[in-house]
C-alpha cells in the first residue's frame, strides 16, 4: 500500500467518523473513485487495516472527550456502590450504556449476513442522500427537552437507530443526532451524547475484527501512518462539529451529503466508474 493512500484513508476515516457524513461510506467510495486496489482479494488484511483506522479514531475521540468519560464513569461507579436510584450523571451513564445493547445486536445480525456492506456503491450513494434529508428535517425541530427527561426506553430506541449505520452511507453520528433532534434535544447536546454513544460501538467493532488481524511485516508503516492520521483527524472532527453546531444548523452537511450521493450515482449511471 502506498503511504499516501494510508494517510488519505486514515484522514478520511477520522474526519468522517464523527461528522454526520458516514465514514464507512467514504471509505468505500474513495478507493472505488480512484480505482485503488491496495488489498487485492486479501479480506483479512483489509479488515486489519480497518481495525487500525478505527483504533486511531477511538484514541482521538477519547482524548477529546476524556473529561466527559471520567465524569460519567465516576458517577456510574458511585451509583453502583450506593443503594439509591440513578439520577443526574449516573442516570445519563446508564442511559448511554443501554444504547449499546440494540446497536450490538443489530451489528451482529448484519455481519452474519454479509462481511462487506459497502460493496454496493449505489446503495451507499443513495443512503448519503436519503439520510442527509433525514438529518435536515430532524434539525428543524426546536429544543424542547433536556437529556434527563428521556427514558431508558428512548435509550434502547436510540441504540437501535444507531445500528442502522452498519450500512455505509447512513452515518452513525448523522442518524443518531437526527434521532436526538426528533426527540427535542439541542444540537450541541445531541452531538456530544452521540459521540459518547459511539465510543463503545467503535471499540466493540474493532475488538470483534481484532481476532482476525494479521499484519504482514511490510505493512507496519502504512498501518501506523493510517492510524495516526485517523487519531488526529478524529480529534479534529469532534472539535469542529461541536463548534459548528453551537453556531449553525446542519444545512451545509445536508447539501454536501446530497451532492456527494448524486455525484456517485451519476458516475455509476454514466459508466465512468
Amino acid at each position: 500500500m502506498p503511504l499516501l493512500h494510508a494517510l488519505i484513508l486514515g484522514f478520511v476515516q477520522g474526519m468522517t467518523e464523527f461528522l454526520p457524513v458516514s465514514s464507512s461510506g467514504h471509505l468505500a467510495i474513495v478507493p472505488w473513485l480512484f480505482g485503488w486496489d491496495d488489498f487485492g482479494a486479501n479480506n483479512a488484511l483489509e479488515n486489519a487495516f480497518d481495525v487500525a483506522l478505527h483504533l486511531g479514531t477511538l484514541i482521538g475521540a477519547i482524548v477529546y472527550l476524556r473529561s466527559d468519560i471520567a465524569r460519567y464513569s465516576k458517577a456510574a461507579v458511585s451509583w453502583m456502590r450506593s443503594s439509591e436510584s440513578p439520577s443526574g450523571d449516573s442516570r445519563i451513564a446508564i442511559f448511554l450504556a443501554l444504547t449499546v445493547i440494540p446497536t450490538g445486536l443489530i451489528g451482529a445480525a448484519a455481519l452474519s449476513f454479509t462481511k462487506d456492506l459497502g460493496d454496493r456503491i449505489w446503495l451507499v450513494g443513495s443512503c448519503l442522500i436519503v439520510f442527509g434529508f433525514v438529518l435536515w428535517i430532524a434539525d428543524q425541530r426546536k429544543a424542547t427537552r433536556e437529556i434527563q427527561e428521556l427514558t431508558f426506553g428512548h435509550a434502547l430506541l436510540l441504540g437501535a437507530v444507531q445500528g442502522l449505520a452498519f450500512q455505509p452511507g447512513v452515518s452513525r453520528s448523522g442518524v443518531t443526532i437526527s434521532a436526538f433532534r426528533f426527540l427535542g434535544i439541542s444540537r450541541v447536546e445531541a452531538a456530544r451524547l452521540t459521540f459518547l454513544m459511539s465510543l463503545p460501538v467503535i471499540a466493540g467493532a474493532g475488538l470483534v475484527k481484532a481476532f482476525e488481524v494479521e499484519i504482514p511485516s511490510g505493512w507496519w508503516l502504512p498501518f501506523l501512518i493510517g492510524m495516526s492520521a485517523a487519531a488526529i483527524s478524529g480529534w479534529l472532527s469532534v472539535h469542529w462539529l461541536i463548534r459548528l453546531v453551537s453556531r449553525t444548523s446542519f444545512q451545509g452537511v445536508t447539501i454536501y451529503r446530497v451532492l456527494a450521493g448524486v455525484f456517485v450515482l451519476l458516475l455509476l449511471a454514466s459508466g465512468v466508474r
